[in-house]
Formats: C-alpha cells, sequence, structure tokens
C-alpha cells in the first residue's frame, strides 16, 4: 500500500531552518569550524616511507579530489606522530604548489613522484603562510605529517613510499 504524505507546512520549514541555523551557530561558537567537521571522516589508508633508517608506517587521510585537496589540513589544531595526510592527483602534474593558508600546524610536506619516491621535503612549514610551496618537478602526490617527522626518521628526497597509488 502507498501512503500519501501531507507536505511539510510553513512553520516546520520555519522551525527546521531555526534548528539548523542555531546549531550552525553553536559550532562555529565551540571553534570548530565546517571545513574541519566534514574531514573528520576523510578514508585514511597505511602508508609506508622506507628510507636508510628502516621503515615508518603512516596512518594517513586521503584526499582525492579538488575540494578535499583544497581544504587539506586547514583549521587542524594538532596533527598526532605517525598520522598526516596524503593528497592524490591520481597522475604526475608537471608542477605542484601548496600553502599554508588557514593551517594552524607547522607540517613537513613531502613531493612524491609518480613511482613512489620523494622529490621534495618541505620541512618545518610556516603555520598560517600564504607563501607557495612548489614541489620543484612532476609530481603524483604529495605527504602532509607533523614538522619535524622527516628530520626525526632519517626521511630525504629520494626514499620511497609504498602505498596502493604507486602500484
Amino acid at each position: 500500500m502507498i501512503s500519501k504524505r501531507a507536505a511539510p507546512s510553513r512553520r516546520y520549514l520555519h522551525l527546521k531552518f531555526l534548528y539548523l541555523a542555531v546549531l550552525g551557530a553553536w559550532l562555529a561558537i565551540a571553534g570548530i569550524p565546517a571545513a574541519a567537521q566534514a574531514q573528520a571522516a576523510a578514508p585514511t589508508q597505511t602508508i609506508e616511507v622506507v628510507s636508510r633508517t628502516g621503515v615508518h608506517v603512516f596512518t594517513v587521510e586521503l584526499a582525492r579530489n579538488d575540494e578535499q585537496r583544497a581544504r587539506g589540513l586547514m583549521f587542524r589544531k594538532a596533527l598526532p606522530e605517525g598520522r598526516g595526510m596524503l593528497f592524490d592527483f591520481q597522475r604526475e602534474e608537471p608542477e605542484v604548489t601548496f600553502w599554508m593558508k588557514n593551517t594552524y600546524i607547522s607540517l613537513d610536506i613531502m613531493f612524491i613522484a609518480a613511482d613512489g619516491t620523494i622529490r621534495r621535503i618541505a620541512a618545518h612549514t610556516t603555520p598560517l603562510s600564504e607563501a607557495q610551496i612548489p614541489s620543484g618537478g612532476p609530481t603524483r602526490a604529495v605527504l602532509e605529517v607533523i614538522a619535524g617527522t622527516a628530520e626525526k626518521l632519517g626521511i630525504e628526497p629520494g626514499d620511497k613510499v609504498a602505498a596502493p597509488i604507486f602500484r
């Protein structure tokens, strides 16, 4: 049996709108930007960085589309060790640039070629900076981790990243 539903009343729609407005205001007051809230549900993956000092395992959030890549780690107040974000461009790009706009934590940014080789590392980036950080050459992906990680673990250009996108 198919039931017929009455269209929502204007009062109902007004109350629903008011509820959403109050919820949005509360989240803003609580200091949780909408972009950061949406990012909490990003899919994760385990990757490895193989360096002369060993194999280093990271759990990374995946940024696969333009919106996710544009947002990146913006609005975050912390990033635990062993965590990060992997930006996948789906193919090797001739040059990519990053910036730290709306990013409150310093990062190490690793630019990775199509074969998984780390091409360049921009270490200890400046939070909130709009300065361009270039890849320095063709780049398939970028790995962002908390600042100081590359130095602490002995990760250098020429090291390899093992992840499904590099197979």
